[in-house]
This record gives C-alpha cells, sequence and structure tokens, in this order.
C-alpha cells in the first residue's frame, strides 16, 4: 500500500472576497515527485504557503508525515525545505557561508553542520564554488545555490517553486539531475514550473488546479486522455526573430478551429493545438507561406500536457 506523505482536505483561505482556495481535496505519496500547475490567481502558491506554515487556512486539515499542520508546525517545519522562486541568498556572503546560515536555522551545529554544507553544495555540483559570493555567480549558479540551501538540513520533504526559471540548459540539466536524486534519497517533492515539457519528464503524477479547486490530477498520460477533441499539428520550420515569432503565433490564433500556437525555438517546431474537424491545411499552410517561411514538414501528433492544462482552464501556463 502506498504511504500519504502529505494529506490536504477540505483546504480553503479567504482574502477579504477571494476565496483563493475552495474545498481543496489531495494526497501526495512518499517519495514520489508531485507536479502542482495551476495558472496565475488559481490558489497554487496559497496552497504552497500554508503546507510550508507560512500561512494560516481557515478550514481544512492539511498533515505532512503525520504530523498536522496546526498542532505541530515545529515539527513540520523541521522536516521541511522550501525553495522559492524568488531566490533567497545573501550577496556579501559566499557559497559555503550561505548554506551553513540556513542549515544553522536548524539546529545544525559543529561537524555536523559542516558536513551538511559540503554535502549540499557537492548535491548542486557547487564544490569548487565554495568561496564564491553569491553576487559574483551566474543566474543557474545563484539557482542551485538556492536549493543547496533550501535542502542542506536534509529534509523529507521539499516544495521547490520554478526552480529553473531564467536558467541556461547546463545549470538546467544539473538541477533536474539534482532533483531526481533528491527522491533516490527518499524526499518527497513538490514541483512548480511553467515548463510543461520540464513537468512532463519529472513528475511522477500531477495535479491541476484552477479556481482553488482540483480540477484534475494523474500521470502525465493520464491527464493526456482527458483531452478527446483536440488534436496537435506540429510543423517544422525556422523563425529566425522573437518578433516574427510573436507575429506568427498571433496570426495562426485568428485561423478557424485553432486554440493554441506556440513556436519551440530549440526544436524549430510550431505546434498548434486544432480542433478534430481541422482538416484543410491550405489555409495554414498559405499564412505560414505569405510570412516568408519555409515549411520543412507537417505532420499530426498526440495532444501535449500544455493542451490537457488550456483545455481544462482556459489559460495557457506562463511564468508570472
Amino acid at each position: 500500500m502506498t504511504e500519504t506523505m502529505i494529506s490536504v482536505r477540505g483546504l480553503s483561505k479567504r482574502f477579504g472576497d477571494l476565496l483563493a482556495v475552495d474545498n481543496l481535496d489531495f494526497s501526495i505519496y512518499k517519495g514520489e515527485i508531485y507536479g502542482f500547475l495551476g495558472p496565475n490567481g488559481a490558489g497554487k502558491s496559497t496552497t504552497l504557503n500554508i503546507i510550508a506554515t507560512l500561512l494560516a487556512q481557515d478550514a481544512g486539515e492539511v498533515t505532512v508525515a503525520g504530523y498536522d499542520l496546526v498542532r505541530d508546525s515545529r515539527q513540520i517545519k523541521a522536516i521541511l525545505g522550501l525553495v522559492p522562486q524568488e531566490i533567497a541568498l545573501f550577496d556579501s556572503l559566499n557559497a559555503w557561508e550561505n548554506v551553513r546560515f540556513f542549515a544553522g536555522l536548524y539546529g545544525l551545529r559543529g561537524a555536523e553542520l559542516k558536513t551538511a554544507t559540503a554535502e549540499a553544495l557537492e548535491f548542486v555540483g557547487l564544490a569548487d564554488q565554495a568561496k564564491k559570493r553569491s553576487a559574483k555567480m551566474s543566474g543557474g549558479m545563484r539557482r542551485r545555490l538556492n536549493i543547496a540551501c533550501g535542502i542542506a538540513h536534509r529534509p523529507q520533504v521539499v516544495i521547490l517553486d520554478e526552480p529553473t526559471v531564467g536558467v541556461d540548459a547546463q545549470s538546467r540539466e544539473q538541477i533536474m539531475n539534482s532533483i531526481r536524486l533528491l527522491r533516490e534519497r527518499g524526499a518527497t517533492i513538490i514541483y512548480t514550473s511553467h515548463y510543461m515539457p520540464e513537468v512532463a519528464e519529472i513528475c511522477d503524477r500531477i495535479a491541476i488546479i484552477d479556481h482553488g479547486r482540483l480540477v484534475a490530477q494523474g500521470s502525465e498520460q493520464e491527464l493526456l486522455q482527458v483531452v478527446t477533441d483536440i488534436k496537435t499539428i506540429v510543423v517544422s520550420t525556422s523563425i529566425g526573430s522573437a518578433e516574427l515569432q510573436s507575429k506568427v503565433e498571433e496570426r495562426l490564433r485568428r485561423l478557424p478551429d485553432v486554440h493554441r500556437a506556440v513556436y519551440d525555438p530549440a526544436h524549430e517546431q510550431l505546434r498548434m493545438d486544432v480542433s478534430l474537424t481541422f482538416s484543410d491545411l491550405t489555409p495554414l499552410v498559405a499564412e505560414l507561406v505569405s510570412m516568408g517561411l519555409i515549411l520543412h514538414s507537417i505532420v499530426s501528433d498526440a495532444p501535449d500536457l500544455e493542451t490537457t492544462f488550456l483545455a481544462l482552464t482556459g489559460r495557457e501556463l506562463r511564468q508570472a
């Protein structure tokens, strides 16, 4: 039987007239990477802040490793690591001093603190940068140091909020590998990202919330089965400038039965979600050719996770 690490039942939170979290229910299993997605204003951040003991709920029950959020907040704080989207580092301190400071907040002292600091820096691939001030680090290195500060005390539960925002491909891969290693060490991970391929790659299960309520939950394949009336068309083409990319996407969205059009420069692919009734490619080809694009291939593909998200929430998931 799968052991539950985090249980959320009937969770509600109101800010004045705004009901940010509305009777929310979900469970996270021990040792899994749980993707937690929602458009801006969906209640995602509020829910995570409640689980992290940073915000009090109005109603409902939350338990973490069997500890009750209200009665046992001190115990939960001791076993939980939070890596926020906004980098939380002291620019005047070097990498070693930053990690040592945050690990020390959890009561680590002496040899144990020294060992934990060294392990955390090694874990994120920054052992050779221990004496470098965080202010002098690249964006990717600062992201990795941010993770080291959040996991140095070896937490059982780790909340990773957009840990790869604005990083280069090499740092992204390093971070993704670190997250997999965290899970191998036994940690349970709540993971948020606006980059859908990343979520699909690393998460065991994914939850989508909107208007403070859970609208879908399951593995990537289970979620993809939710969408049955949309297909995806993939056009291989090279679009040079960001300005032209934006123009192409905007013009394609105006075509009948086109729900989404997004260009992926890394793979030189233009992906469009269209209705099943979309069968005549002539207007599409004419539109692309009129903008001076050279088309290498056009194929029909299965809907992706972002297609499902858009179908369920009516909004694309984009970084705030």
